[in-house]
């Protein structure tokens, strides 16, 4: 019987209630050792009815760098259920069974929807119940496959409960719960239930601070006359408790324990003929055995409690620990459990081992088990005996863990890489001097990702430059140069953007993208926009072409790059880079007024990047509903989308929070925010631009003409420099509103290509000028399509501006909100837009990284919304992007 879990219990069985009605959910239970997590699986385990399957996973401390070993305990008993998936899909999960050869390039997030498409797939046969204890030691492939499963499981009969410790086991977005220690009473009874005397009780409560494992342990050692240190937590007393056990046991005991905990796997077998060469034997088992601290079959053996199997292994002299993993190696059934021992078996360097270590991690790497292929890597290089190899196998594996997104771990390698001694009598080989630059581009990924922005694009430079002695081959030069010139432009780092750009000059790789920022930065808008956009014309480089396209506003190009991109990345399952690309396309998809289409696509990037641990992202997936929020009036939403900003986001924020003042009519704050913001534009000058409309539009409302000349200019070299219509037609309206001009009003309202808000906005401030003028007439037709396309995009402060435009113009005509499918969630919208066009359920799964299952559960609840009942009548319906 459990005691004081029934909050615990009631949300595994509510867990269990959704899945049988078709309603998938996950918790996660974290608390410290011994508070009765494992004792809550087992129970949610032996309660499940027979119609529930019950899949377990148990992570595994000595396992906790070896490739898939978490997940491969999932799918070892469905291997027969691979077939059934989607090749890519199937190649994936095989892979991390050691079947089949290895996908170069796959995307690792691949591995988590293929575990996604197999657990809806056995759960239309009956619901699943999934259980992972000891979280904690899960490798890092294994748990990122089954939180990425766990996040996008919704309509399917799925429950999944994860059993951690508070560190080593991060879950954000799934619901957590954290046991409680046991209060006097529930104590008090699970003693008496074991038959504690009265006398015993009171101090074994105490002792044990409401900790289940340690009133059970304690009582059954009666170590209620033991004094502990006040500041020992609760769980080192359980485990001074065990290592005490341990160590009264004989050592032929003692050893063979240590084998089994350092082998972890339960393998017994294995573990006896590995503790042959030790002088141990099954008989040596016997008295822990009996003692309770192992439980033994024929063929496997199990620690009562994982703080054994630690205590029998920390408790043991280092030399003791050589030996058994030494022996384990000889034994090892296969090459990468042998690379699991063989670092802890090994002290001095050894060529032999360490070339055995990095062919492991290459097979870890092929495999898309990027930290594991690190951790290996590392302990390559450690073993390495010649300093050539110890600096390519860092290399490598900062490589690798930087394809794993684990930055600190590459900053780790690259600075040991960094420290190794160059040879004797000169600064090194052509060979090392490339090796090190490798390891300079990897070393300055790291810091700027990890927020060291200025010593990451000086790094780049300086090994790149031309005056560094060991400058990288021009290749790798010019390699760094762009990432650095990159770097210092979102760093807003004008003095080494010019020096990259030079730089690359000097080389004899000029870079039409690096002297269009140069240019940019310098406020030389004539020169530096035609270089960016040749650039965006000629390049195939997709990814620059489309920073580069969203940068000077070639939102046509730029939304067909993204849309080719997007394609690209559901095509060949790249999920980790789909978050950049729909931000993108979000972008793009607000320019062009598809604003059901941007929230759409942001809300995707969002959830990816929250399923693919890229959390750090989701503060720039903010702008583009931040704007939509500012459009709509919606005050309280834009600042809230804006509060968690970082800094380099400032600018974009100004022009949106600008936007908000002057729909509201608080010019002077617009005036206040932008021209601040324009003292040091930096990168922002593409952001500040688009925002010149509203400060010129405040600063004549406030009849304040000056404060409109300097952004005027601003505005004016740009459109001048730029070819794409918004620039054109902004240019237009902010000339004609200085001069209250009707004829270059009515220009930039025909300027073909505008965006629509834009363009509304034109058209409402020509209404105005005409009405103004006593020609109402006139001025209704201009108001008229300018509150059409307010209304459809919600702008409810220019809905309401211009709807009072409209009556003083005597206007009583009522223009209805025309019915769009906007009542659709982001989801849903995706989902029957691809069903009108013919996909499948499965397909329309494959593109969105859903289960077939979720894709109906969304039609289902879209058909009402829309008044149809089938897919065939969506075929009919207007769904396109508005």
């Amino acid at each position: 019987m459990l005691y004081g879990r029934a909050t615990e219990q009631a949300a595994i069985e509510g867990l269990r209630a959704a899945a049988r009605d078709g309603l998938a959910g996950a918790l996660v239970i974290r608390g410290e050792a011994g508070i009765g997590k494992t004792a809550l699986l087992d129970w949610a385990a032996a309660t499940a009815d027979q119609g529930l399957r019950v899949l377990r996973v148990v992570g595994i401390e000595p396992e906790a760098d070896l490739a898939f070993g978490g997940l491969s305990q999932l799918l070892w008993p469905l291997q027969e259920r691979l077939d059934a998936l989607a090749p890519p899909q199937s190649a994936a999960l095989k892979s991390v069974l050691g079947a089949g050869g290895a996908t170069p390039g796959r995307d690792r997030f691949v591995t988590g929807l293929a575990l996604l498409t197999l657990l809806a797939d056995l759960a239309e046969e009956r619901p699943v119940l999934c259980l992972v204890d000891d979280a904690q030691w899960l490798d890092r492939a294994s748990a990122e496959a089954l939180l990425f499963a766990a996040r996008r499981l919704a309509a399917e009969r799925v429950a999944m409960v994860f059993a951690t410790r508070d560190d080593g086991f991060a879950a954000p977005g799934l619901t957590e719960l954290r046991p409680s220690r046991l209060d006097g009473g529930d104590a008090r009874r699970l003693l008496a239930e074991r038959q504690v005397s009265p006398q015993l009780r009171e101090q074994l409560v105490t002792e044990s601070d409401g900790n289940p494992l340690a009133l059970i342990e304690f009582a059954a050692a009666q170590r209620g006359t033991v004094a502990w240190p006040q500041h020992l937590r609760v769980a080192d007393r359980v485990l001074s408790s065990f290592r005490a056990q341990v160590g009264r046991l004989p050592e032929g005991t003692r050893t063979m324990l240590l084998v089994a905990a350092a082998e972890g796997r339960g393998d017994l077998p294995i573990q006896l003929t590995a503790a042959q060469s030790l002088g141990a034997g099954l008989d040596d088992l016997a008295d822990a055995e009996r003692a309770g601290l192992v439980r033994l079959t024929e063929a496997s053996i199990a620690f009562r409690h994982p703080l054994i199997a630690t205590a029998a292994y920390q408790g043991a002299p280092l030399a003791r620990r050589v030996a058994v993993h030494g022996a384990l190696a000889a034994v090892s059934p296969s090459a990468d459990c042998r690379a699991r021992h063989l670092p802890a078996a090994t002290v001095d360097p050894d060529a032999g081992i360490a070339s055995e270590l990095a062919e492991a991690a290459a097979r870890a790497e092929a495999r898309t088990a990027y930290t594991a292929s690190a951790r290996l890597y590392e302990q390559a290089a450690r073993l390495a005996e010649r300093d050539a190899d110890r600096l390519t196998w860092l290399t490598a594996g900062a490589a690798a863990a930087l394809a794993g997104g684990n930055h600190e771990h590459v900053a780790g390698l690259t600075a040991k890489a960094e420290a190794l001694e160059p040879p004797a009598g000169g600064s090194g080989s052509r060979p090392r001097e490339q090796a090190l630059s490798a390891v300079s581009l990897l070393r300055a990924t790291a810091m700027f990702e990890l927020g060291d922005r200025d010593k990451a694009v000086r790094l780049l430079l300086d090994r790149g430059s031309q005056a560094h002695p060991g400058r990288a081959h021009p290749a790798q030069a010019a390699t760094m140069l762009l990432t650095g010139a990159t770097y210092a432009w979102l760093a807003c780092d004008a003095p080494s953007v010019a020096r990259a750009a030079r730089e690359l000059r000097l080389l004899g790789r000029p870079d039409q993208m690096a002297d269009g920022l140069d240019r940019l930065m310098r406020g030389d808008y004539r020169e530096g926009l035609p270089l960016l956009e040749e650039f965006l014309a000629t390049t195939t480089d997709t990814q620059r072409a489309l920073y580069t396209g969203l940068l000077v506003g070639a939102d046509e190009t730029t939304a067909a790059l993204a849309e080719a991109e997007i394609a690209r990345c559901r095509e060949q399952g790249l999920i980790g880079d789909l978050p950049r690309v729909l931000r993108i396309q979000a972008q793009t998809r607000l320019w062009a007024g598809d604003h059901a289409e941007a929230i759409a696509a942001t809300e995707e990037a969002a959830a990816l990047a929250c399923d693919t641990g890229a959390q750090q992202r989701l503060a720039w997936l903010n702008a583009v509903p931040a704007r939509i929020a500012a459009i709509e009036g919606d005050a309280a939403r834009c600042h809230a989308l804006l509060e968690a900003a970082p800094d380099e986001f400032r600018p974009i924020s100004i022009a949106i929070l600008s936007l908000l003042d002057l729909a509201t009519g608080d010019h002077e704050a617009v005036l206040d925010r932008l021209e601040a913001a324009w003292k040091s534009p930096g990168s922002a000058v593409a952001t500040l631009v688009t925002a010149v409309p509203d400060q010129i539009e405040s600063a004549v409302r406030l009849a304040r003409p000056h404060r409109a000349a300097a952004p005027l200019d601003h505005l004016r070299s740009w459109a001048e420099a730029s070819t794409q219509p918004w620039a054109k037609a902004a240019l237009l309206r902010c000339l004609a509103l200085l001069a209250d001009d009707e004829a270059r009003y009515r220009q930039a309202a025909e300027v073909p290509g505008d965006r629509p808000f834009e363009r509304a906005r034109t058209l409402l401030l020509l209404g105005e000028h005409l009405r103004r003028a006593r020609r109402p007439s006139e001025a209704r037709t201009p108001l008229r399509q300018a509150l059409d396309t307010f209304t459809r995009l919600n702008a409810t402060p220019w809905i309401t501006r211009t709807r009072a435009e409209l009556q003083a113009t005597g206007d009583t005509e009522r223009t209805e909100t025309p019915a769009t499918p906007t009542t659709l969630t982001p989801q849903e919208l995706q989902v029957v837009r691809l069903a009108a066009t013919g996909h499948s359920s499965r397909e329309i799964a494959a593109q969105l990284f859903l289960s077939p299952r979720t894709v109906e559960y969304h039609l289902y609840k879209a058909y009402p919304k829309l008044g149809v009942s089938s897919r065939r009548e969506l075929s009919r319906l207007d769904l396109a992007p508005q």
